[in-house]
């Protein structure tokens, strides 16, 4: 996906007042200053303003991950690991304090929407670029899923301090094994008689589920 010109202007510009502004009105105006863009143009490409400015920011992160894992050979690795791969690229890809400004915008009630769409927008990405061709409900129970091992890894990486960042991808080594594990469970109620029977009376809760809770080992900052 081509990004648009203008607007990567205005978001560049933006970048280097995050971090004292966060996603917010303060650093549209600033963005709109240090670009020399055309207010209202700007304001026509970022309508909403702080939350628009940290959408774009986030869909560049996706944009520049598939770029990327289309050059990769990854044809000898498992589909897992791929996965893993995936969102290694992804996180090495953002920078941390723009995240952590992000997460804590989308923490906020009216833009959680905002937020869950761009997870999983970041989901599909990875699905597609490692060449999910699924069409029944597979497409969205995958996505799902990796929408949920996803945010609860930024969670993690938010919080870890360590300079490899190892207890990030240790974390997210059990949250796939975890995804991966009901995986197998689940398709093979789907190749069992009690399975056929289960999904047709009580154990249509199996079909309402759609991706792992949230860890209980994620950071000690962010459990309540």
């Amino acid at each position: 996906m081509t990004e648009d010109p203008i607007k990567a202007r205005v978001l560049d510009a933006a970048l280097a007042h995050v971090p004292f502004d966060g996603w917010s009105e303060a650093t549209l105006k600033a963005a709109i200053a240090d670009s020399g863009v055309a207010p209202g143009l700007a304001r026509a490409l970022f309508p909403r303003g702080g939350v628009d400015l940290a959408l774009a920011y986030h869909q560049r992160g996706d944009n520049e991950m598939a770029a990327k894992l289309a050059t990769l050979p990854m044809d000898t690795m498992s589909f897992r690991d791929r996965v893993a791969k995936a969102i290694r690229l992804r996180l090495d890809l953002s920078d941390r304090e723009l995240a952590r400004r992000g997460a804590t915008l989308f923490a906020l009630p009216i833009h959680a929407a905002d937020g869950a769409r761009a997870v999983w927008g970041t989901a599909d990405r990875i699905w597609t670029a490692l060449g999910d061709r699924s069409t029944d409900f597979s497409w969205y129970s995958k996505r799902a899923s990796l929408s949920g091992v996803y945010a609860s890894t930024v969670l993690f990486w938010l919080g870890d301090e360590s300079p490899d960042h190892q207890p990030t991808w240790e974390f997210l080594d059990r949250r796939l094994d975890q995804v991966m594990q009901f995986g197998k469970f689940r398709k093979s109620l789907q190749e069992n008689r009690l399975g056929e029977a289960l999904r047709r009376g009580p154990g249509k809760v199996f079909e309402s589920i759609r991706a792992p809770r949230l860890p209980t080992d994620l950071p000690g900052r962010f459990r309540r």
